[in-house]
């Protein structure tokens, strides 16, 4: 990836399975023509001109049965609701590849520490 992706779209329902989680995300189709590796990613989403740090999931979330491709955004210091609504969002960094995890629990406790890698790091 030479520089950042941007990915740009309406949010979408999902599963929200994000939120049961602890980290809602804003869904946003990816086709093809998102040019980023699959995986997950320091990113920034701009929403109403404003910009916050994020992270993102690039790909079909093989670990709760996935297929679609999607960037799924989780935006901190965010709280309300961005259904229906555009959202840019600006891949910066990617932190690791796109797995399957054994449990809920696992996919969990790697996303707080992905949170916790992408803060202490910008």
């Amino acid at each position: 990836m030479t520089g950042p992706v941007v990915i740009e779209g309406v949010v979408e329902h999902g599963r929200k399975l994000g939120r049961e989680l602890g980290f809602p995300t804003a869904n946003l189709p990816a086709g093809a023509d998102a040019t980023a590796e699959d995986g997950v990613y320091a990113s920034e989403a701009e929403v109403d001109g404003v910009r916050y740090r994020a992270m993102s999931n690039l790909g079909s979330n093989p670990s709760v049965g996935g297929r679609e491709r999607r960037l799924e955004t989780h935006i901190f210091g965010f709280d309300g609701s961005l259904y229906g609504r555009r959202l840019r969002v600006r891949l910066l960094r990617k932190i690791r590849d796109e797995r399957r995890f054994g449990s809920v629990e696992e996919l969990r406790a790697q996303l707080e520490k992905d949170k916790e890698r992408i803060l202490k790091s910008e």
